[in-house]
Order: structure tokens, then C-alpha cells, then sequence
């Protein structure tokens, strides 16, 4: 079973983002692998374990993406790749979506391509179900619980009317809920031994491609609209005469 996990590097969950001259800025805030892919690279490992076969995680970035990816070999993954170009930045889902499909194919003979449900900067959600329909492999996303029966594959989806129960043949592509479980913990092995990795750089001569066409610009984002927010208590010597207050204060606001 030959498995790619597609990861993100994000900004720390905790860091402040401001827009510095019309782009997003998060200062020196640390980057981390984008805490939905770590279910998807434990659902992997799992299918691994249960299966055989290897697991690699890919991911488009800078340099400074390699440290993401460590931190999926020190988890467990076998082997790792960075996509890396200048023609590359501020790409949209589906440009997102191109490049990572390609960098599939280019693989040979993957089984399963494994997604977060989505990443917590962009949130769009989109890009395991772009990548899918690019592939022409079947989607099933928002996955639980996977079970794999020979080629064919059968997933339990979480939804807000409760559990789906789908079913489809691999190759396919999924994206993971953090109800499949919790991720593991890098070993301290899995650390000595990414510390050392080298992992490969493919351009997108390498891939073969032109850089993708993203169909979504920004041409400028905009910090939120800044506003006053004031607190008033109201007091009163009786319930009745809290009500009343409070009462008057909102029609006069025009609330009501």
C-alpha cells in the first residue's frame, strides 16, 4: 500500500495575524505542521500498520517547510517532499489542488492520498476534494472511521444529522476529522532520525507543470473595521425595577 499525506505548514494557533500593508503578517509567531493533518498523517500510519507498505508526506512551501516535514517523518512517515518554487506564492485551492495532484501522479502507483479536513489559515476546506476530482479518484471526506476490505474501501463520515456510511473502490483521496483519533506523539527515535533526513526539493520543472493559474486574487486585505464596545450594569433596589431599566435602555437604543 503506497500512501501520501498532504500537509501544511500554519501559523502557531496562538499567534496574533495583523495585515502589515495589505498582506498578513504573524510576526515571528512559530510555524507548525496545521493541526488537521495530524489526524490525517495518524490515519495513515495506521493504514500502514494494518496493511504494510510506506507513507510520505508532501507539502508546498519554503525552506522553512522542511521543518514540517520532520516533524512527520519524527511521527512516523517514511519518507518526505517538499514542493518548492518562486512561482508557487499566493496560490488559491485550486492552484493548491493542481500542484499537489500532479506531485501524486509523479509518485507512481499511490493507493491513498490523505488530507486535514482543512487548514486553520485558509479554512476554505477545499483542497482534498479538488484534488480528487483532478485525479479522478473518488473523495471520501470527513472521515471516521476507515475500513479496508481488498480494493474496496468503506468510510463512516461524520455529519451534522449523524454518521454516513460510504463506500468506494482505490484509488481514493480522504480527508480526516479529529474524531479518527488522537495523533501519536513523535518517538525519540522518529526524532534522531528526521534530524538527519534529507529531504528532496521538486520544483515544478521537476513536476513537469507550468505554474497553475489561481481563478481567486486578493489584491488587498484590510485589517477588520475597529469599534468601541462599552459594558453598563444595571442596578436596582428589586427585580421589577432592574426590568424596567433595562426595558427603557433598549427601546431607547431603538434594539427593539
Amino acid at each position: 500500500m503506497k500512501i501520501v499525506v498532504c500537509i501544511k505548514q500554519v501559523p502557531d494557533s496562538t499567534a496574533k495575524v495583523v495585515v502589515e500593508l495589505g498582506k498578513v503578517s504573524w510576526g515571528d509567531a512559530p510555524l507548525i505542521m496545521n493541526p488537521w493533518d495530524e489526524y490525517a498523517l495518524e490515519a495513515a500510519l495506521q493504514q500502514k500498520e494494518a496493511l504494510g507498505g510506506s507513507v510520505t508526506a508532501v507539502s508546498i512551501g519554503d525552506e522553512s517547510t522542511k521543518e514540517t516535514l520532520k516533524r512527520a517523518l519524527a511521527m512516523g512517515a517514511d519518507d518526505a517532499i517538499l514542493i518548492c518554487d518562486p512561482a508557487l506564492g499566493n496560490m488559491d485551492t485550486q492552484a493548491t489542488a493542481q500542484t499537489l495532484a500532479t506531485a501524486i501522479h509523479k509518485s507512481g502507483g499511490v493507493d491513498m492520498a490523505f488530507f486535514g479536513r482543512q487548514a486553520i489559515d485558509g479554512e476554505a476546506g477545499l483542497v482534498p476534494a479538488q484534488t480528487a476530482r483532478l485525479l479522478g479518484w473518488p473523495a471520501l471526506t470527513l472521515a471516521s472511521v476507515i475500513k479496508i476490505e481488498g480494493s474496496n474501501i468503506h468510510v463512516e463520515r461524520g455529519v451534522e444529522e449523524g454518521r454516513q456510511i460510504v463506500s468506494a473502490k482505490l484509488p481514493a483521496v480522504f480527508s480526516l476529522t479529529k474524531d479518527f483519533g488522537e495523533p501519536r506523539y513523535p518517538s525519540f527515535m522518529g526524532i534522531r532520525k528526521a534530524a538527519r533526513a534529507e529531504i528532496p526539493t521538486w520544483s515544478l520543472a521537476e513536476l513537469g507543470i507550468a505554474a497553475p493559474a489561481s481563478t481567486i486574487a486578493w489584491p488587498e486585505i484590510m485589517n477588520p473595521p475597529s469599534r468601541e464596545v462599552t459594558c453598563e450594569f444595571i442596578t436596582g433596589s428589586s427585580p421589577d425595577e432592574i426590568a424596567d431599566t433595562l426595558a427603557n435602555k433598549i427601546l431607547a437604543e431603538k434594539v427593539l
